[in-house]
């Protein structure tokens, strides 16, 4: 007769054979028996986070940074709520992540016995997929099934709920029929039509005004995926704009790159997807913060549209060519039939898009992304690209909270590499940065990981500092402080007759003595000409640290397409403010 193991001992070797050497987590009684059995797995650390939105959070900034999926651990009830946010963020931004929630025992499931709550039921919107575990004898084949739903397809989270009986009752363990690489997207195969690669390369062939589209997908293909994508822009010689998520996917120096598109993307990379006659669209999924106004968004274009969920595929924008499949499959295609039918095709079509790189170069010259720069006060952006030139030699990661550095962040840090730039694209969570920065310092110990950050954001996970403290996780939270929060204040400037409603924080802490609260390093930088000297005190540190940044309270996020606008209507700073009023059908988009 095969071994017996407890519920709680086949929850950590399903974690073991899976390849999982962290999990974020916070005990309370219904987990209590997988917590005990912990101390019998010195391979798999657990991060103790100050709250389960914490946990959540990390264990993306882990699976971002990392390509593997992120684990978290969380009891009944209030634990399983409060991962309710992190397990949405995951779902809009497709990040792996599998979240194991203790349950009440089965024979107390629907009592309202304490601390119950339906847990299945609150996260089946928001999750791949989530079970109930009824039988113990199930459940090494339900998480091992968990990871695969997790890393397969479109990535996305997942939940196992275990009932406190079944951790403690024995059950067979049973390995999985066969395990997969988790981490790759070989499981996926092209489910598109050769004849649609040629077509697509039909397509790229006669076009005059090209431009690729770049979104996460490219990124959450793998690191072969964004080799291949930057072989295919080489070898066409065409533009390239990106999402927000899909920074870093293409080096963000190149000539070739525009710079992001989208609400605060830059004039030539919103221009050019207004006005291409092609838009090929790499691994991103059409949302209303890069579309703008649907009905006049790249009105004359044909679209490619490739992605790995075919629910995505017009499910926002009509396309006229849909090549369903893993990014890198697809891209493999791609390259081969372009080098096999058009060896030199760069240079045989350069003259066929001359005219529209001129005019790529005349918008160019707006210089969208300038500001104002002062003597006086520190200006945002200027913050941002100093913290970027003082970086840069480094293999940095970079993550965010929401709000107006988030943007400043996308338009002034340059990123080179995939995987260095987390932020919440989709559901936009306040919060995110700093419990993700603690994440990827698990996932990427001895490397350098900032948090551009806000003052009012990162105040809502503020507690996990404790955390990065315990576990000497030298994360690096550079605060844009402007005292307001500072895109609900833009938004009420511009759309609400600057009714600033609540929008000022008039009761901030000392971030300096909060640090030194924490048991970690303050920094505060207040004029512009100290702020090079204090960045480097900041990097010299090997241990957590709060800076201050003190920037400009009114400067506005530019450019920006007003709500209900096309893309090549975009105000470009204080000139246009008057002078382009935003319509009441725009306010509503916001």
């Amino acid at each position: 007769m095969a071994n017996l193991m407890t519920g709680a001992e086949i929850v950590f070797k399903v974690l073991e054979d899976q390849g999982v050497k962290h999990i974020f987590g916070y005990p309370g009684g219904a987990v209590l028996p997988i917590y005990d059995e912990l101390k019998n797995h010195k391979n798999i650390k657990h991060i103790l986070v100050r709250h389960e939105q914490g946990a959540g959070h990390a264990a993306e900034g882990y699976a971002r940074s990392s390509g593997k999926p992120g684990v978290m651990l969380v009891t009944s009830g209030p634990g399983a709520t409060n991962a309710v946010t992190a397990l949405t963020d995951a779902y809009m931004d497709s990040v792996p992540l599998v979240c194991i929630t203790g349950q009440v025992p089965t024979h107390l499931i629907g009592t309202d016995a304490f601390q119950e709550c339906d847990t299945t039921g609150i996260t089946r919107p928001c999750t791949k997929h989530n079970w109930l575990v009824k039988d113990v004898k199930k459940l090494s084949s339900i998480m091992h099934k968990a990871f695969e739903v997790a890393t397969t397809g479109r990535p996305g989270p997942v939940l196992i709920d275990i009932p406190k009986d079944i951790q403690f009752q024995k059950g067979k363990y049973t390995k999985p029929k066969e395990l997969k690489n988790n981490n790759s997207k070989m499981a996926i195969k092209f489910n598109g039509q050769d004849k649609d690669i040629e077509t697509a390369v039909e397509l790229i062939k006669k076009s005059l005004k090209p431009i690729f589209y770049t979104g996460g997908g490219v990124i959450n293909s793998g690191p072969s995926a964004t080799h291949l994508l930057r072989e295919l822009v080489s070898l066409t010689g065409f533009p390239i704009t990106s999402t927000l998520q899909g920074l870093g996917a293409f080096p963000g120096n190149d000539q070739q790159f525009l710079g992001m598109l989208g609400m605060h993307g830059t004039y030539e990379a919103n221009n050019a997807m207004h006005d291409c006659d092609l838009m090929i669209n790499i691994g991103a999924r059409f949302d209303d913060r890069i579309t703008g106004k649907i009905d006049e968004f790249s009105p004359k274009s044909k679209k490619i549209h490739i992605d790995i969920d075919p629910s995505s595929i017009n499910k926002n924008v009509k396309v006229d060519l849909a090549i369903v499949g893993d990014v890198k499959l697809v891209l493999e295609k791609l390259v081969s039939v372009v080098k096999q039918k058009h060896p030199d095709f760069e240079n045989s079509n350069k003259q066929k898009i001359a005219a529209w790189w001129s005019q790529i170069e005349n918008w160019r010259k707006k210089n969208s992304l300038g500001y104002i720069n002062s003597k006086e006060v520190i200006k945002p952006q200027f913050a941002v690209q100093r913290l970027y030139e003082l970086t840069k030699a480094q293999d940095v990661f970079i993550t965010t909270e929401v709000g107006q550095h988030q943007m400043w962040a996308a338009q002034h840090y340059k990123f080179d590499k995939p995987n260095r730039w987390m932020t919440s694209g989709g559901l936009g969570t306040m919060g995110y940065g700093l419990p993700a920065a603690v994440g990827v310092q698990v996932a990427n110990p001895d490397k350098l990981v900032i948090d551009i950050a806000g003052e009012a954001s990162v105040l809502m996970t503020m507690q996990e500092m404790s955390t990065a403290v315990q576990y000497k996780l030298p994360i690096k939270i550079f605060i844009l402080n402007n005292e307001y929060m500072g895109m609900v204040r833009q938004w009420q400037e511009l759309l609400h007759e600057k009714n600033y409603s609540e929008s000022y924080t008039a009761a901030l802490p000392d971030f300096v003595k909060l640090a030194e609260a924490y048991g970690c390093v303050g920094i505060r930088a207040n004029k512009p000409d100290e702020l090079d000297e204090k960045i480097e005190q900041m990097l010299s540190v090997n241990k957590p640290v709060i800076f201050d940044c003190v920037v400009d309270k009114t400067e506005n996020c530019y450019p920006m397409i007003p709500s209900g606008k096309p893309h090549n209507q975009m105000l470009l700073g204080k000139q246009d403010e008057e002078e382009d009023e935003i319509s009441e059908e725009g306010k509503v988009l916001v």
